[in-house]
């Protein structure tokens, strides 16, 4: 799903949610017992202790639990109150409203109150207390869409456009304002000026942004132009993302509006931010945005994906998959949500439900390809190369006008049928994929590297090397690709720096520790090469490569054995000859 990509670096530096200092103890209160502040105070280590340890691991709800209680025995301290606030709050605990109200300083706080006015309804407050917000950082780019939709909630439609009016007309963020505008322009009945400024937000973002096009196409369903609506979320299909899935259904609600009211449009503007804030690597000011989205939004889908594709990244597949589990069946994003479970239910280990989902995907979407490409890579991830291919095959006849974006269907099934040492197949798969996108990296690197390994092409096979590299220089699996056909054209120095290079790349990758053994072994490093043989065998080689490592480990111990006992040999032939 595509998000807005225009937020800088700089801006991030600017935004402070959270306080990064640790617990500060405070002066105990004129009139409190000292030895019971004491008390107090040392009760609430161990726990301060653990919920630190818990928030580092991103485990919340055990943060939040060990926090609220350091705070009880510690109630006073600022700085236990900021962290017990945010566990509590990106845990989802009602405890950090109450908790806000004793942070006047903390921007998070102020918004979450914001919230709880939002969800009372009490749009005055709401708009009060947005307003109240410093105008320092990211917040610059939020407030106005949040007093806007207060504004909006509160009756005054007017005012809400008017609030937004300045920033539609400027160049920064335009699309988002624009975006915000059209949305309270169409829910106020505003057809013809909505339909203005979901034009101006198009042609701002410059691509195509879920949320946008399925606004659009409601608006277009709801004022007769049912063929663009159509159009509209059809061309969601050509993005190449898995969204793509969830077509159908789209289409079959395409008057639904994906907003509906000013608390969904707040919850939006908090998605819009996180979005942006996720794709520069600010992963907790995103989770924390995330977290106020579905605070007033909990059922939000799009807010609930992008939350689980952030644990998924963080290697939390269970986290990510509780996640989900609140978007409702009935969601028009469903197929996407259910993709994306089995996707981590294969993560998690589990990959009987994993491909059980994608069964019961297939039989419930059979015209979608995406669920057969999935069930394709998680079966060649298995090592079940036929089944994959089987698969890969399904995904290819759902797909009977391959585009550029589906390059990476065609690589993927090439890879499986290499692996199922179907050659010629894949080979064209390769150069299929190549056809539709000819300059993929990954592409080049796979098919350069396999005429490496047969031993033919290896001209052609250098320069799409080569080629690669210069795309991706710090790709451990292509620098590994330059330094074996360095090695297959006898450039045995060459093939050592670059393996080298390669293995600090990739630490932890079989193959490329294998090829710099087999890379020592060629320059004579005997000792360095049984050593990156063994090291290649103790991380989980796939099982045809572990024979392979096994022989040129007994070759080479056999080697040296013979060796040895030639030199013992000779030596006693010299030894009997001085007698």
């Amino acid at each position: 799903m595509q998000h807005p990509r225009s937020f800088g670096r700089s801006a991030l530096l600017a935004l402070s949610l959270l306080s990064a200092c640790a617990a500060a103890q405070p002066d105990p209160p004129a009139d409190a017992d000292s030895a019971s502040w004491e008390s107090g105070k040392s009760a609430a280590y161990g726990p301060f202790l653990t919920g630190r340890v818990a928030a580092m691991e991103g485990d919340f709800n055990t943060a939040s639990d060990e926090l609220l209680r350091a705070l009880a025995h510690d109630p006073e301290n600022h700085e236990l109150q900021q962290q017990a606030f945010l566990a509590a709050l990106l845990a989802g605990r009602p405890q950090a409203v109450r908790i806000a109200h004793e942070l006047p300083g903390n921007q998070a706080a102020r918004l979450l109150i914001g919230n709880a006015a939002v969800k009372e309804g009490n749009w005055a407050e709401a708009e009060q207390t947005f307003a109240g917000l410093p105008k320092q950082g990211l917040i610059q780019v939020l407030q106005p869409l949040l007093i806007a939709w207060a504004q909006f909630g509160g009756g005054h439609e007017d005012a809400a456009l008017s609030t937004l009016h300045p920033f539609v007309e400027g160049q920064q963020f335009r699309a988002v304002y624009a975006f915000h505008a059209a949305l309270i322009a169409d829910l106020g009945g505003r057809e013809e000026e909505a339909g203005r400024l979901y034009q101006v937000a198009r042609t701002a973002f410059g691509s195509a942004n879920l949320d946008l096009e399925r606004a659009l196409a409601s608006w277009q369903a709801r004022n007769g132009h049912a063929s663009e609506a159509h159009e509209t979320i059809a061309a969601l299909e050509t993005t190449g993302d898995e969204v793509a899935v969830a077509v159908p259904r789209l289409e079959a609600n395409v008057a639904e509006r994906p907003v509906r009211n000013a608390a969904d449009g707040i919850a939006e503007a908090y998605l819009a931010l996180a979005a942006a804030l996720h794709q520069q690597n600010a992963q907790q000011f995103a989770d924390i945005l995330l977290r106020l989205a579905l605070d007033v939004r909990p059922e939000m889908a799009t807010a609930r994906l992008l939350a689980s594709d952030m644990l998924a990244q963080s290697r939390k597949p269970e986290a990510a998959l509780a996640m989900l589990a609140p978007v409702p069946a009935s969601d028009a994003l469903a197929p996407v949500v259910d993709l994306r479970r089995a996707a981590l239910e294969d993560r998690a280990g589990n990959t009987e439900a994993a491909l059980r989902l994608l069964g019961q995907l297939e039989h419930e979407i059979p015209s979608a390809p995406q669920p057969w490409t999935l069930q394709g890579a998680i079966l060649r991830n298995q090592h079940r190369y036929a089944e994959s291919v089987a698969a890969y095959d399904r995904a290819v006849a759902l797909t009977p006008s391959p585009a550029r974006q589906n390059w990476p269907l065609f690589y993927e099934r090439g890879i499986a049928e290499e692996r199922a040492r179907q050659w010629p197949k894949a080979e064209a798969d390769f150069q299929h994929a190549l056809q539709l996108s000819p300059d993929e990296p990954l592409v080049l690197n796979y098919l350069g590297y396999s005429w490496t390994e047969m031993g033919i092409h290896l001209p052609e096979a250098r320069r799409m090397i080569e080629k690669a590299a210069q795309e991706r220089p710090n790709d451990g699996a292509i620098t590994d690709s330059l330094g074996w056909i360095a090695l297959r054209e006898g450039h045995t120095a060459q093939a050592v720096s670059d393996l080298e290079k390669a293995v600090e790349l990739e630490p932890e990758d079989p193959t490329i520790n294998g090829h710099l053994g087999d890379a020592y072994w060629a320059a004579g490093r005997r000792l360095e090469a049984l050593y990156q043989w063994q090291r290649a065998l103790s991380l989980n080689p796939a099982p045809e490569d572990v024979p392979k490592l096994q022989a040129k480990l007994h070759d080479a111990q056999a080697a040296e054995q013979a060796k040895q006992a030639s030199r013992t040999a000779q030596e006693a032939e010299s030894a009997e000859k001085v007698q």
